[in-house]
């Protein structure tokens, strides 16, 4: 392992350090999540998953960083992007439970708010399959949008709030690679079972294992972009 890898590895763990090893560092910061939910979904999204963007990058190029990576505008579509998914989150694990206890579910609230029983694993489960069935395939779509732009714009922070050629860019996009491995397979085999154990973890601690997860959004794309790179050889 290189000093860097050593370096990054020490970083991105030593961000949870302090909140298993402090009650009192734990118990601020999960009254900050409740408190304020979606400015700590933002920073936690800003951080998290960049950092995630940042490991993919390394995987495609040997790299963490390079001048034209644009980590402020990447850290800001994350923390953005991170806002909705919370917001995603309050609306299916609330609408989930309504539509399961039409389907005859005796108190699903209840059932949430307890501890884990094949009912809330369940539940869990379904709550994540309709959020990965509507809503992250909006996400992932998103994020490909924004990422190509903030690579056209050469990272710069001033560019990337000038307007996004959007159609242009759905225009560009590899749907063979999107549709036949970041949507069809990643949502079925990796972000349904991933977000069902979301759903399971009290409440504070869901958007921060979301945003750990997002790190793997980021190894994902740089698996994506080589099975690109490589059918593009072998064409």
């Amino acid at each position: 392992m290189k000093k860097r890898d050593l370096l990054f590895s020490v970083i991105y763990i030593g961000i949870f350090i302090p909140l298993i090893i402090s009650h009192a560092v734990y118990e601020h910061y999960a009254a900050f999540s409740r408190e304020w939910a979606f400015t700590a979904s933002f920073l936690k999204f800003a951080l998290l998953a960049t950092m995630g963007e940042m490991l993919g990058m390394r995987i495609r190029t040997g790299k963490y960083y390079s001048k034209d990576f644009g980590i402020i505008p990447r850290a800001i579509v994350w923390g953005i992007l991170g806002v909705f998914t919370k917001a995603a989150f309050i609306i299916f694990s609330g609408g989930v439970p309504s539509i399961m206890m039409h389907l005859g579910m005796t108190d699903p609230a209840a059932i949430m708010a307890g501890g884990i029983t094949v009912q809330k694993v369940a539940l869990s489960f379904c709550i994540s399959f309709f959020l990965n069935i509507f809503f992250a395939p909006v996400l992932m779509i998103t994020h490909k949008v924004t990422d190509t732009h903030i690579v056209e714009t050469g990272g710069s922070l001033r560019k990337f709030f000038s307007v996004v050629d959007t159609a242009r860019i759905l225009d560009k996009i590899d749907w063979r690679t999107m549709w036949g491995f970041v949507l069809k397979k990643t949502i079925p085999f990796f972000w349904i079972p991933a977000h069902t154990i979301t759903f399971l973890l009290p409440s504070e601690l869901q958007i921060l294992f979301a945003a750990v997860l997002s790190t793997a959004l980021g190894l994902i794309l740089a698996f994506a972009a080589n099975k690109r790179s490589d059918s593009l050889q072998e064409a």
